[in-house]
């Protein structure tokens, strides 16, 4: 009698926890990217993004397990010419009101537009446009990417901090390298820098890898870059990847090349082992058998980011998790050296810009001696008393 009354005690107690067991969903909304890329090292994997959130939800529930919260993380692909509001709608019939962005920066706009009649809160994890956190910025988008600005405030931080304050600066045709160059220029004005000369590669079109053999370039670039007044660095602004990859030991001038190609700043680089970063890069290739890119670790760390403020609010509602991570108490730690918060009055995360060569990190922005009065984090981008933001 006493075993069948104890069995019937732990049977309630199982039940009881499981109907207190809090799941949260997290859509994973993503659009391809072009595979017409300058490196074949660097053609995007099918599971570009989803992968990373796949790992943030595998961590979130590790804790999980003792806080009685389980995490999945939910894939929508959204292909060229498909209906943003329709994918949202797809996301939320299936719980997730939580939604991590892989999106274009007018894409982002729509998908925000929707999930703003859903109550849904949304994670962007690849636009860099500085205007989506100021004169677009939108109350129910979080950015975990870092913006143009901060990468360019990164690198900028170091070539003046290694004295190589003279920039040639070499921009593409697209109007993402405008928006990239503006951001070096809004830099060198910052930190006391100056670009000699601008230059511009017209694309011409063609494939980006098989119309470039090594003869060919090996005599292009340094007609490019000859007869350039002086110079310290080469800074290459080349978002599309069609020429910067051509420019490192090819300059007419033998100068260090910065920027899309050579030393390069980001939030995240396979090569990175600093602060325990190492054992997220051996889970991650043992899992999915690559590296972990920028996209995978900003998607990564918006995981981790809703598990954290589900953990310590718990609850799954957008509302309340987006008012925990604005709050003096959130902060995430993302093997950065630092543990990252939410500027407030944007919605952007703080946090350190890698500089990378593509085989280790460099160097990690801010740099020694370039100060803020509430966090040297804020020397990277736009700071508050700058910002054009208002939250709706």
């Amino acid at each position: 009698m006493k075993r069948l009354a104890a069995a019937l005690c732990l049977m309630l107690a199982t039940a009881s926890a499981r109907a207190e067991t809090l799941d949260v969903k997290v859509g994973v909304l993503r659009e391809p990217h072009s595979r017409e890329t300058l490196s074949i090292l660097d053609i995007p994997a099918a599971d570009d993004t989803l992968a990373g959130a796949l790992m943030g939800a595998v961590d979130n529930n590790t804790t999980g397990k003792f806080t009685h919260q389980t995490f999945e993380a939910i894939d929508q692909k959204l292909d060229d010419g498909a209906d943003v509001a329709a994918a949202i709608d797809a996301l939320v019939d299936k719980g997730a009101l939580l939604i991590i962005a892989d999106l274009s920066p007018d894409r982002l706009l729509a998908a925000s537009e929707r999930a703003k009649t859903k109550g849904a809160l949304i994670f962007n994890v690849s636009a860099p446009d500085d205007r989506l956190r100021e004169e677009d910025c939108r109350a129910n988008v979080v950015h975990v990417t870092p913006t143009r600005a901060m990468l360019a405030d990164g690198l900028a931080q170091y070539l003046v901090w290694k004295q190589w304050r003279k920039w040639l600066l070499i921009k593409g045709s697209h109007a993402n390298d405008e928006l990239l160059a503006q951001a070096y220029r809004r830099a060198a004005k910052k930190f006391g820098a100056k670009i000699v000369e601008e230059r511009l590669y017209e694309d011409t079109g063609g494939g980006r890898r098989s119309d470039s053999g090594s003869v060919q370039t090996q005599r292009q670039m340094p007609v490019l870059t000859q007869n350039a007044p002086a110079y310290d660095a080469l800074v290459a602004v080349d978002e599309s990847e069609v020429f910067a990859g051509y420019l490192p030991y090819r300059t007419w001038d033998p100068r260090p090349v910065a920027g899309s190609a050579g030393l390069y700043p980001t939030n995240w680089d396979p090569a990175h082992e600093q602060w325990g970063a190492q054992q997220l890069q051996n889970r991650f290739m043992m899992t999915y058998r690559r590296l972990m890119n920028a996209r995978d670790n900003a998607a990564w760390l918006a995981m981790r980011m809703i598990g954290e403020a589900a953990t310590r609010t718990n609850s799954n509602a957008p509302d309340r998790l987006r008012a925990f991570m604005l709050g003096k108490d959130f902060s995430i730690a993302a093997f950065k050296g630092v543990r990252l918060t939410l500027r407030p009055w944007n919605q952007q995360l703080r946090q350190p810009i890698l500089l990378s060569d593509g085989r280790i990190t460099v160097s990690v922005s801010p740099q020694e001696g370039f100060l803020h009065q509430v966090s040297e984090l804020d020397t990277l981008g736009l700071d508050q008393p700058e910002t054009k933001c208002r939250l709706k």
